[in-house]
């Protein structure tokens, strides 16, 4: 039988108290993988080697993105998180339906936090990644986002993070600029960020941002490197 279908008041559409389909993500899911299949490097088959990388997602969301994501690393262990405690049925629908089983059950992460906190050691997790929380948070989760990279990434592991940026204090185009201001609208403590001081933070942590990629809807993939 098919679960009833609706539409909340922020566009995104939702299955009654199981999965949640954020329009965005459906969009971007599948150019951020082809970017995932450029740097995921995994030599195991299957997450049962104790060899299988770790993948952790900051601020999941619905899930769909993961969920996306692991059936085409099965070697690799998705670890999704998510602050929003009202997110993680959504992201636990989609963990236990991953026909690889490679996602495992989500994690109520608030980044500004050591992910110590949370069971991680340090010099541990190999990938990081975080899509679109960076412009839609207070600039302290960055500065956690970074500072946890630092430390819980294994040396020349990869952060990858996903969105809108600002370069040299420009945004581009007009319609980042609209967006910038609506964010900020709805929480000053919101908004773009610019490379230019995200390269700044890095540097702080021990981490080199390695490459830039353009993405539709005037987004960029950034990938960051621990030195």
């Amino acid at each position: 039988m098919a679960k009833d279908v609706a539409f909340n008041f922020s566009g995104q559409e939702s299955i009654k108290n199981e999965k949640l389909i954020y329009p965005a993500a459906t969009r971007n899911q599948e150019p951020i993988l082809q970017v995932l299949k450029r740097f995921l490097i995994c030599d195991v088959d299957s997450v049962e080697d104790e060899e299988s990388p770790l993948f952790l997602e900051i601020a999941s969301g619905s899930g769909q993105h993961v969920a996306h994501f692991a059936p085409h690393f099965p070697g690799v262990k998705f670890q999704p998180s998510e602050v929003d405690d009202s997110l993680l049925g959504s992201i636990t629908y989609y963990a236990e339906n991953c026909k690889t089983k490679n996602i495992l059950l989500p994690k109520q992460i608030d980044i500004c936090k050591k992910l110590s906190s949370y069971g991680f050691e340090e010099n541990s997790v190999d990938y990081m990644y975080s899509a679109n929380m960076i412009h839609i948070s207070p600039y302290a989760c960055t500065v956690g986002l970074f500072e946890n990279a630092g430390s819980f990434l294994k040396p020349d592991a990869l952060m990858i993070t996903y969105g809108p940026y600002s370069k040299d204090g420009v945004i581009t185009p007009e319609s980042n600029v609209q967006f910038d201001a609506s964010l900020k609208a709805r929480n000053p403590a919101w908004g773009i960020r610019d490379i230019t001081d995200l390269v700044k933070l890095a540097e702080q942590n021990n981490l080199t941002l390695m490459d830039t990629i353009e993405m539709p809807a005037n987004n960029k993939t950034l990938i960051w490197k621990k030195n």
